[in-house]
Formats: C-alpha cells, structure tokens, sequence
C-alpha cells in the first residue's frame, strides 16, 4: 500500500490533544513526512508538547479554526489536512453552545473553505458517535460538520477530497472515564449513571491506525466507522475499581443509554467491510466511487449500537487496557 503521508506535509488541527499527539508521534516515527504542523490554540500545551516532540519537521502554530485568516497561512502549501479540533465535553457545549458552534460549526467551515482556497490534496474531519441520532449540542454540532465536510466534496469535484472518521469513547483521552473511576478509590463508592449503560471503546493507537488507513483509503465523500469492542460501564467499574460501592446516580442531560455508530436509516448508504463499515451519503454529485470489498447493508439492517454488538470486553480485558491507558 502506498504511504499517503511521506515526503508531504500534513498539518493537524487541534494538534495538542490526545488524538494530535499520538498521531504526530506516529507520523514522524513511521511515515517519513516532509513537513507536520500542529495547529492549536493552547500556547502551554504546546510548550509542553514541544518538549517531548522537538523532531525539525514539527512546526507549532498557534491559531484557532475560528480565525479565518490565520488558517489562511497556515494551509499554505500544505498537502494532507486531519482536522481535530473541537470542543467536546458534552456538559460544556451544553452551557456554552454558541462557543461550540463557533467551534465545531464555523470552524468548520472556515477549515474546508481554506482547503479549497489553498488546493490541499485531502482533507480527514475526526467525528463521534454522538453524531449518530444526536440528543446533545456537541452531537448535534458534529453532525451539522460531518454534512459541512461531506457535501465540500460537490465545491471541490477536480480537487480537495474530503472524508469523515466516526468513532467512540477513546481509552485514556483526556476526560475519559478512566481517570475519573481511579480517583473514586479514594472514597469508596463509584457513581454509575445506570447500571444498563455501554459504549464503544478504542484505544488511541487503534483511533490513530484507524485515521491513517482511512486517509489512504479515501476518495472523498465516505462516513468511515471502525467495527469496536463494546462495554458495560459496571464492567469497567469493576475492573478499575472492584472495591468501591457502586451507586446509580441517573442518566446525566445529553447522555444516552447506548451509543450509536450507523443508525438504522444510514443502512441504505453503508457498506460493510471485514473491520469497518463505510457509509457514502447520497449528497455527492459527481461519479461515487465505492471502495472494493464491501457488501451493502440490507434493508432490514436495526443500526450498529453499543448494545446489540457482536463484540464484547470482559472485565480482565479493560482491567488491561486501562493499566495500559
């Protein structure tokens, strides 16, 4: 397979978070990059990330996707864009939703304008579960930037392609559930929101190999959805913290039971691979090109949820990822 990302140069936005750092680290140890640029708002994490990552072919650039013109330079030149940043704690878009939408919304409109303005190759937006049948802000404002990133593909048909990666709770990201479950220790008693409550889980080098081969794959236009693990919340309480009480405090606003990673309505659009499904919304307007290997889902497909999957891990299983994360 030809390496899409050596000798060019890629610039990552929201560079400075959990995804960014490990997927530069990767790029630059394995890829063989002309160029990497982290894109981020945060002057510390930079300093801090720049101590650790002082290879000379990271650049750190301190902008946001809310500024047009500062994309406007920073895409210069550039070949491959993976777009990361967001805002995405789901109470904090919940109290600020205008700072999330100019975030998520607008900020990714201005991101697909400059790839276009600037004729980057390809353009990858990193999205979530929570897109799928949204009931909170931040789902909501990732969904309206998946059909933002999806439908750039009719503004661009001879030039910039753009594709979305969807795919859920991220093991030892910042905000995981991890490190909140390890602090509970202390007092012995664990909060679980419900006792039914599962998700899907990835590791960051899964999240990180899963983006790559995505990149390489894409033609523009495609949902791409990795097939995970799910688990039960009370699993991983009792794989952190097995001693602590566990005490049912209620579903939170914006939560839901399960996640969702292809609704049932999507069916008619997706494909399933051996370790992926990929859905091709039927907003393109030029030739789809459809990735070989794939069967189309049949009409009666009931959705890829967190609790009608296939694969489960057990409580040894996540006791492992989580001494790992």
């Amino acid at each position: 397979m030809k390496d899409i990302f050596k000798g060019k140069v890629v610039l990552v936005t929201g560079g400075t978070g959990s995804f960014g750092k490990k997927f530069i680290s990767r790029l630059v140890d394995k890829h063989e990059p002309k160029k990497v640029i982290v894109f981020s708002r945060d002057e510390m994490k930079q300093y801090e990330m720049r101590k650790k990552f002082n290879h000379p072919c990271i650049r750190y650039l301190i902008g946001d996707v809310r500024d047009v013109e500062r994309l406007h330079r920073a895409f210069h030149n550039v070949d491959i864009v993976v777009h990361a940043a967001a805002i995405k704690i789901v109470p904090t878009a919940e109290y600020n939703p205008f700072e999330a939408i100019k975030t998520n919304v607008i900020g990714a409109e201005n991101v697909i304008n400059m790839a276009i303005d600037n004729n980057i190759d390809r353009v990858l937006a990193l999205s979530t579960d929570k897109a799928a049948n949204p009931i909170n802000l931040y789902g909501a404002t990732k969904l309206c930037s998946e059909k933002m990133f999806l439908a750039a593909n009719n503004y661009s048909p001879e030039g910039t392609i753009f594709s979305v990666v969807r795919y859920g709770n991220v093991v030892g990201s910042r905000g995981s559930v991890i490190p909140f479950f390890n602090e509970c220790k202390a007092k012995g008693v664990v909060p679980i929101t419900h006792e039914g409550m599962t998700r899907f889980w990835i590791t960051l080098d899964q999240g990180v190999d899963f983006v790559v081969n995505s990149t390489n794959d894409m033609n523009g236009g495609e949902i791409f959805i990795p097939k995970l693990p799910s688990m039960k919340v009370t699993d991983l309480a009792n794989a952190i913290c097995p001693e602590c009480k566990q005490e049912i405090v209620g579903i939170r606003p914006g939560e839901k039971l399960h996640e969702t990673m292809v609704p049932a309505d999507d069916g008619i659009y997706t494909y399933e691979y051996e370790e992926r499904y990929v859905t091709y919304p039927d907003v393109i307007c030029h030739e789809r090109k459809i990735i070989p290997g794939g069967k189309k889902l049949e009409l009666d497909f009931d959705g890829y949820r967190s609790d009608n999957n296939d694969q489960w891990l057990s409580v040894d299983e996540l006791k492992k990822m989580a001494e790992n994360a």
